[in-house]
């Protein structure tokens, strides 16, 4: 457990770009839940082994050793004197979960290939080291991405998982004490290079910017299990990544300097429960530095004023490290914070346990209608490659969807993906479907998104390293209609039996019941927080609360805070569309237009930004996809009903065509907001 650590200073220095929002130590109630939280994440299995930690770092050694004995190799062969190959250097830094000190058993190491200025990328990098890696017998699942927007090899050595990024310096030697945290280190560096350097400078930040790092790892290994098991732990997919709870976290300890991590967590969902988005997390002022690089500023770059949930990284060039959060992943992020502190509130009143905490999400069961996006290939390789690239474009039909259709049909994409086991070269990824919360299911408005699945469909077919063979399907099923290999064991759970009419009339006692039974249970518990204890806590909450509103509202940098747009989370208001003499408060067509062009706008963006799939020449080929679905209304139905066809299996390439005649309909009772706009059903 981390020191207590009364100050909220490091180095002389505070913390932040705002005071402590509480300096309060813990009690004896947080000292006991803390115990209590990293016994949980113990027996969860979060932590590696003593021989696997081991292991990495001799695995780490051997990989500074190839590096090494590579630089010299390509000195030697660029004409170097041979004092120059013997003085040639490269050096490997780690970053990620690894250096934060939070990776678990099995995890994968982020390291970074420091290389002199005559060692290039492509015909080096990406050339001669990866002609080295596949003659050694201890390297294994070799798997290069030049292209990538930060460009990466992927392979195991020793059995251990690594990702190496390439940074080439415009040093002709890199000395063994080479402090990259120096801005001057991307002196005349390319971009590929400043990207790459930026994963350990913004981790070296994170840990220098925190005022217990102990207490730091406990909250974010915490965090991070919660997210993985809420679903809501993604980057690709538009949720948050490691870098971002990261730094999520990290500004919660500089909030709570002397917090354990008990209370860590717990502030953690208060104060974002309460954060008012698009409101940017900063864990230091923004630098404009002198090299002319382009930092994060919605005052200079039309595009950031778009981004929904902006988590700034505190290293120079400071970027939005959470650019492609759409509105309906921030949405659900939202319930989800809400959802946290309800239950670490609960716990706190009634000594409950951390179990309900880390309750899985129940994906399957929270929607009656999904979209199952089924992709095929007809090899390993080719099925990991098309695989990553249709899960990096999900997001943009998310996003798409939200546009089309004036955000009120709302978009849930799961995290991951289901691999079909009975065929290893086909898996599934499935979006949930919902109409947006609070529009009054009247009437029916129609929207017909098969224009944007004709996008969709565009954006997939520009992958310019296409196979035959390698095939995309899209589907409307309803929830009875989905696959069983997506359960655990192939087995579809059971739905629970529905309640007869008498029972739904009966009083409900199950919840006294519940009380008196575990009341009568002889367990050993923790005594919760006696009287006085419960007073202090209620004095400082309404402290905490009033300076967290006052924070909310001055969360940008003295620089950036009367210049930051505040975009609507919510988009369309319902009550802004028709007023209560039945006349327009504003017009409907000019707010849909507004929304369009917002998140019309952030496509754009994502579509610039995620260079890592970009290309300029759309490769043209006769995929057919089985992607065409519209909306359609139910003016009769007062519930959300869905018409699904049968579940339509990944085709051939050359049966897709067939499988496209199929067009699912979908029908969602909407608003009346057919005739505010003046569009027939």
């Amino acid at each position: 457990m981390g020191s207590q650590g009364f100050n909220n200073q490091k180095n002389g220095q505070r913390l932040g770009i705002t005071e402590p929002i509480s300096l309060g130590g813990p009690t004896e109630f947080d000292v006991i839940k803390t115990k209590e939280l990293e016994q949980f994440l113990a027996e969860a299995g979060l932590y590696e082994s003593h021989e696997e930690a081991i292991r990495r770092e001799e695995v780490l050694g051997r990989l500074d050793q190839i590096v090494k004995l590579w630089v010299k190799k390509v000195s030697r062969a660029r004409g170097l004197n041979e004092q120059l190959v013997q003085e040639a250097n490269a050096k490997i830094f780690t970053f990620g979960s690894y250096r934060l000190g939070v990776h678990g058993p099995g995890a994968d190491i982020d390291t970074l290939c420091v290389g002199p200025r005559h060692a290039d990328r492509d015909e080096d990098f990406f050339g001669e080291l990866k002609r080295m890696l596949l003659e050694m017998p201890d390297v294994t699942e070799l798997h290069p991405v030049p292209d990538a927007h930060v460009p990466v090899m992927r392979f195991k050595l020793n059995g251990v998982s690594i990702d190496l990024l390439y940074a080439r310096l415009s040093l002709w030697v890199i000395p063994d004490d080479l402090d990259i945290s120096q801005d001057s280190i991307l002196q005349n560096a390319d971009d590929k290079t400043v990207r790459s350097l930026n994963g350990c400078r913004v981790t070296d930040q994170i840990l220098s910017l925190v005022p217990n790092i102990q207490n730091f790892r406990t909250t974010l290994r915490c965090m991070r299990f919660w997210a993985k098991r809420r679903g809501v732990y993604s980057n690709v997919a538009g949720f948050l990544g490691g870098i971002n709870w990261a730094l999520l976290v990290a500004r919660i300890c500089q909030l709570y300097p002397n917090a354990l991590p008990n209370m860590l967590v717990s502030r953690f969902f208060r104060v974002y429960t309460q954060w008012r988005w698009p409101n940017p997390v900063m864990l230091c002022a923004i630098e404009e530095g002198s090299l002319g690089l382009q930092i994060w500023d919605p005052r200079k770059n039309p595009k950031d004023k778009y981004h929904l949930m902006p988590i700034i990284t505190p290293a120079y060039p400071s970027m939005n490290s959470s650019y492609n959060v759409s509105s309906s992943t921030l949405r659900i992020m939202t319930e989800e914070f809400k959802r946290g502190h309800d239950v670490c509130e609960a716990m706190v009143l009634n000594n409950g346990s951390w179990l309900e905490l880390f309750e899985p999400h129940r994906f399957f069961e929270a929607y009656k209608n999904y979209l199952q996006i089924d992709i095929v290939a007809v090899c390993d390789e080719d099925m990991m490659n098309w695989k990553g690239w249709v899960e990096s474009r999900i997001r943009y039909l998310v996003l798409k969807i939200e546009r089309d259709t004036f955000k009120l049909l709302l978009c849930h994409p799961h995290p991951g993906d289901f691999p079909d086991k009975l065929n290893p070269c086909h898996c599934s990824y499935f979006l949930g479907l919902q109409r947006k919360e609070g529009v009054p299911v009247n009437e029916a408005k129609k929207f017909d998104i098969r224009a944007t699945v004709e996008e969709f469909k565009g954006n997939v077919g520009s992958y310019v390293s296409w196979k035959p063979g390698m095939g995309i399907s899209v589907t409307h099923i309803k929830r009875r209609d989905i696959p069983a290999f997506v359960f655990p064991g192939g087995v579809r759970p059971a739905r629970p039996a529905r309640p007869s009419v008498e029972e739904r009339r009966a009083p409900d006692t199950s919840a006294a019941s519940s009380v008196d039974a575990a009341t009568s249970v002889d367990v050993n518990v923790v005594d919760g927080p006696g009287d006085d204890d419960t007073r202090k806590r209620k004095r400082e909450e309404e402290d905490e609360l009033t300076k967290l509103t006052e924070l909310t509202k001055l969360s940008t940098p003295e620089q950036l805070k009367n210049d930051v747009p505040t975009v609507d989370p919510e988009g369309i208001n319902v009550n802004d569309q028709v007023g209560t003499s039945g006349v327009k408060n504003q017009s409907l067509d000019q707010k849909s237009e507004d929304i369009s062009g917002q998140l019309g706008q952030q496509v754009e963006e994502l579509e610039e930004l995620d260079d890592s799939f970009q290309n300029k020449y759309l490769k043209e080929n006769d995929m057919e996809y089985s992607v065409v679905k519209e909306v359609a209304s139910s003016v009769n139905e007062s519930l959300e009903e869905l018409e699904a066809p049968e579940l339509v299996v990944p085709l051939p390439r050359a049966t897709h065509a067939a499988a496209a005649q199929k067009m699912p309909i979908m029908r969602f009772n909407f608003t009346s907001l057919a005739k505010a706009t003046g569009n027939s059903s």
